[in-house]
């Protein structure tokens, strides 16, 4: 029981440090170009904007929600200023601490992350299997961008996710040379098939101003994963979550 409660109260530390840096970094880089963005919606096709799989998972998809966007004129939204910034700041810390307990059971099981380097290591394992293999076909969007039916990307969204997770794990845990090979077999996988696209990709929204957010929201997760990782280390070794050496090292 203690292990579990210290698996817990690690998770909340870490997935807390975590949210907390991702608004911030949110607020600094993402925001800022989905508001620009949404100065283009009158021009754009009616679309749904509705939240996709990845936007549920991913700290970086809330920077729609952070900006207040929505296509209803009469729908509820936080007013600017603090009051957007406390909920952004609330739905980014509660989806690091899921994370975060993610990343801990599945840490443990293989032995714990025994310091921060393995911290960065499994941060960039999470990084890679929710938001870069993802990113690939369903990059993220900005208001006025068209997307394809909704159900189809929840779909192939969670099946990249899982495929590229039981690629890493075989690479990282198996030492034969075939797992190793049915390991990036289920990586490319999803790729080979192909992400759902929308009927047009027509958009008035400027090509160079999509790159400038897939770039900052591929950053701000990346620092986000890889603190969480290093954080969830950190706070591990004081509770000390009963490491098991011998794979630990394995890892190292």
């Amino acid at each position: 029981m203690n292990i579990f409660r210290n698996a817990v109260f690690t998770a909340a530390l870490a997935g807390l440090l975590a949210g907390i840096v991702m608004t911030f970094m949110q607020a600094g880089y993402t925001v800022p170009l989905i508001l620009q963005a949404e100065t283009f919606e009158g021009a754009a096709p009616a679309h749904s904007h509705a939240a996709t799989a990845p936007e549920a998972a991913e700290p970086a998809a809330d920077d729609h929600a952070a900006a207040g966007h929505s296509h209803d004129g009469e729908a509820w939204a936080p007013a600017d200023g603090f009051e957007r910034l406390a909920y952004t700041a609330l739905a980014n810390i509660v989806t690091g601490i899921g994370f975060a307990l993610l990343l801990v059971a599945v840490s443990e099981a293989a032995g714990g992350i025994a310091g921060w380097r393995q911290g960065l290591i499994w941060g960039f394992a999470g990084f890679a299997v929710f938001t870069l293999a993802p990113g690939l076909g369903l990059p993220p969007e900005l208001p006025a961008m068209q997307a394809a039916e909704l159900a189809a990307r929840q779909v192939w969204w969670v099946g990249t996710v899982v495929a590229t997770a039981a690629g890493l794990a075989l690479i990282a845990f198996r030492a034969a040379p075939l797992w190793a090979l049915i390991g990036v077999v289920l990586i490319v996988a999803p790729h080979i098939v192909g992400a759902p696209q929308p009927v047009s990709h027509e958009t008035p929204v400027p090509a160079e101003l999509h790159h400038r957010f897939v770039v900052a929201v591929t950053i701000t997760n990346l620092v986000f994963w890889l603190l969480l990782g290093v954080a969830v280390a950190l706070v591990r070794k004081r509770f000390a979550l009963a490491p098991s050496t011998r794979q630990q090292r394995s890892l190292a």
